[in-house]
């Protein structure tokens, strides 16, 4: 934690060693709230807000009542650093500045960032120390997100800067997504081991590797090796959080979202090795 500085749902809440979140993008194109009902039916240990335009994702203190009515806490703020997103929050450190704030104010201490599109130029200059410095004034991991060459007519394209792979770009804190590494068509494992101790978060989610789109299915649909992965995971000093990042928008019948979510963390809970717990069976969950 920066300075020793603890977040309260970890002080107050029972976690296992390794947290399983839910991202609200999870739930697309439903609500933020959906979110905190969805991954409080289901088990999860918390949720990963995306801000985006829908106006409860920029209201802490929404936030904080969907956090206290489903008793789940926010384990970390994606800040509106998407394509989709480039509307919301104004200019591009604002939309960090004002995610670092409302960490603090939710109380969670990890914030995911894109890394500058390459139009961005900026920015993208003082990028690294910029985050650095935020990072320091709020107190909160700022964790840079892995990202992946855009392809045009089959010829790589630099969208982001200084790079879209965080490896050896000196970051403190990393953010790594398995869709992305599919789409780059990276090694995740090997990405992992080469980050260290600045692997802060996990996206988790899969790709299949022969699409130059961002695919985010479930984790063991694609060719990554997301299960050894997280086994790794579990066998290292990781002390971050394993958000589930997946699409479900092709889920029309009743449930079927919640089904796809289920096994999501089913497959997390079996690969980061959590002792088995009634209560924490994904499978019981969907039949009570």
């Amino acid at each position: 934690m920066i300075d020793g500085v603890v977040p309260e749902w970890r002080k107050s809440k029972a976690v296992p060693e390794v947290p399983i979140g839910l991202s609200s993008a999870s739930v697309y194109p439903l609500s933020v709230h959906d979110a905190f009902a969805c991954a409080a039916d289901l088990g999860y240990d918390g949720v990963e807000v995306m801000v985006t335009n829908n106006s409860a994702s920029q209201d802490p203190d929404a936030l904080i009542h969907l956090s206290e009515r489903y008793d789940q806490p926010i384990v970390s703020i994606h800040a509106p650093t998407l394509l989709l997103t480039q509307q919301v929050w104004g200019g591009a450190w604002t939309k960090v500045r004002r995610s670092c704030e409302m960490a603090r104010i939710v109380g969670c201490d990890t914030v995911v960032v894109h890394p500058p599109f390459r139009w961005q130029s900026g920015y993208a200059e003082g990028f690294p120390i910029g985050i650095r410095d935020l990072s320091d004034e709020f107190e909160v991991h700022i964790a840079v997100e892995n990202m992946y060459p855009w392809r045009v007519r089959g010829r790589e394209t630099r969208a982001y800067l200084p790079h879209w792979d965080p490896v050896g770009q000196g970051y403190r804190d990393v953010t790594w997504d398995f869709s992305h590494a599919a789409t780059a068509r990276e090694d995740s494992l090997e990405s992992l081991k080469a980050l260290g101790d600045s692997l802060r978060h996990i996206h988790l989610t899969d790709g299949s590797g022969g699409s130059f789109r961002d695919e985010h299915l479930l984790p063991g649909q694609g060719t990554q090796r997301v299960a050894e992965c997280l086994q790794f995971l579990a066998d290292s000093a990781f002390d971050g959080v394993v958000v589930a990042e997946v699409s479900t928008r092709k889920a029309k019948a009743a449930g079927e979202r919640e089904q796809m979510l289920a096994a999501v963390l089913d497959f997390a809970r079996e690969h980061l090795g959590h002792v088995a717990r009634p209560e924490w069976t994904a499978a019981e969950q969907r039949t009570r």
